[in-house]
Parts: structure tokens; sequence; C-alpha cells
């Protein structure tokens, strides 16, 4: 039985649909279900009833759920262990690209650690607040916000994370009661300079409300934040950027939270040179330690 169609079923027994499946899976959604086809097939039993809402388990599906979470741990146990192994007597240089905040307070201090481990290793971290290219070679291992759409690359989904509207205390101190989008109107906002945004992606403020004055637009996320805790407006920042500070608080915590995904990618043929793998899956391991400040409830 395929491992990759039985990867499929089990991503869409957690999703409940094609579209989150596929989210999750970095991929469209008419490959999951024809991934689940053709395990349907394999099986010779229907493993999801299609409801209007989604996908369903059924009975067969229940059955065979449990098994496919057992290899799933199975081989995620197996890769943990293998890890020590593909580490050893690493050397040479891996240069990581990424977005200047994410590099900075998500990355740098793992990447630090593990190169501190592997004297014979260099890592390069690229934090910038621009697009690092892989097709022209700027980086060995790209996180951006935007999938891949061409090339020999290897490309995972890394991570969602979430990004909020924050003021600081000081600013919403001095302003009238922020209950509803309207209520926005006349206030001071923090944002990107639109004609050098990097990515489409970050587009953000936009989907809540056309600000009428910017107190502050900078190419830097750390810069908007800065300015949002001095009090200047208020800023859309992520939530690994903010939500620890103190002096900034959510606004419109429901309906000015977002979702965004950083993707990972490499060339295909750097996929098996023992460098570049560590250091990708040191990067896996860093995300996955600090899903509370990605993914805050």
């Amino acid at each position: 039985m395929d491992w990759d169609h039985l990867r499929y079923f089990l991503e869409l027994a957690r999703a409940g649909t094609l579209v989150g499946a596929a989210r999750r899976l970095g991929v469209d959604h008419t490959t999951v279900a024809r991934r689940l086809q053709a395990l349907e097939k394999q099986v010779g039993q229907a493993l999801f009833a299609r409801e209007a809402g989604g996908h369903r388990l059924t009975e067969a599906g229940r059955q065979l759920l449990p098994q496919v979470e057992a290899m799933e741990a199975a081989f995620l146990a197996l890769e943990r262990n293998a890890a020590p192994a593909t580490r050893q007597g690493l050397h040479g240089l891996v240069r990581v690209g990424t977005t200047e905040g994410f590099g900075n307070l998500v990355l740098a201090a793992a990447l630090a650690g593990f190169a501190r481990e592997h004297p014979g290793l260099v890592i390069d971290l690229l934090a910038l607040p621009r697009l690092v290219h892989l097709s022209r070679r700027e980086a060995d291992i790209v996180i951006s916000l935007e999938r891949p759409a061409r090339g020999a690359v290897v490309v995972v989904k890394l991570t969602d994370y979430v990004l909020q509207l924050y003021g600081a205390r000081s600013y919403l101190a001095a302003h009238a009661p922020i209950a509803t989008a309207d209520d926005l109107r006349g206030h001071s906002f923090i944002s990107y300079v639109d004609d050098l945004l990097f990515s489409k992606e970050l587009q953000i403020l936009d989907e809540l409300h056309r600000p009428e004055r910017f107190a502050l637009r900078s190419t830097s996320v750390l810069a908007q934040y800065e300015a949002a805790r001095a009090g200047t407006g208020l800023a859309v920042l992520p939530a690994f950027v903010a939500a620890q500070d103190p002096a900034l608080v959510p606004v419109l915590p429901q309906q000015a939270r977002f979702m965004r995904t950083f993707w990972m990618s490499m060339p295909a043929e750097n996929k098996h040179v023992a460098r570049m793998q560590a250091v990708w899956n040191c990067v896996r391991d860093a995300v996955a330690e600090r899903q509370h400040l990605l993914l805050p409830h």
C-alpha cells in the first residue's frame, strides 16, 4: 500500500475537508481527491462519506485511521533516531534565507546553537525584508511566504502563523475604545511601504481597514514593532514578534486576527547533502518548539 496515499488519507481525516487537507499538505485539493480515490480503490471500500460540510470517516475509515497514525508515529521516531547519525562530521557552508522577523526571532538562536554543536559547519542566516531567491542561488534553503511555483526544488509547508492588530497600552489609553472595525476610522497606522512590499501575503491591513493616515511606513517589520510599542499607532504584527510584549495589546482580537504560511524549499540536488538535510531538520525542530509563539490560542 502506498504510504503517500495513506499520508493524504491522514491529513484529510484531520482536516475534514479537501481544501483544508490540501492546505496542510501544500498541494491542490484535486491532488488530495485523486490520492483518496487511489487509496479507496486499493482497499476496495469507501473511507469517507462525502457531505455538504466536508468529508466524514466511514466505518472502514475509522478502522484504518489508528493503523495509519501508528505508521506515522513509527516513521517520525525513526527519523528522530536517525538524526544524530546524519549530523556526524558536518562541515561546510549552509546559507538560509528568510524574512527578517522570522529569521531574527524564531531561527537565529536555534541555528547558532546548532552551529556551535558542529564546529566544522558555517551557517549564514539571511534575515531580510525582501525575497531571497533560490533560483538565483542566493541561499541553499529558503523560507518564504509564497510557495515556489516551479523548478526542481523540494518544498514543504513549514508552519502557519498568526498576525494580529496591536496597539500600545499608552496609545489605546489616549483614544476611545475600539469595539468594531468602524472604530478604526481616524486612527494612525504603521505598515509596510506599498511599492516596496515584497510579498502580496503581507497586504493584510486592507482586509480590515483602509487607513486614512500612516504614522510610519517601513520595509522592516521590526521597525514597525518598535514604532507600535512606542505608541505611534496601530500595526498588524506577527504574534511571534509582538504577543510576548506587555506594552502591546491585541486590538479586535477576533476580527483582526490573520493567518499566513511559511514554506521551506531547497534545490532537489541538495536534499541528500548531509549538512543541508541537517540544517533543514534543525529549522523544522526550531519551528516545532515555537508553535506556541507562532500559533497562540
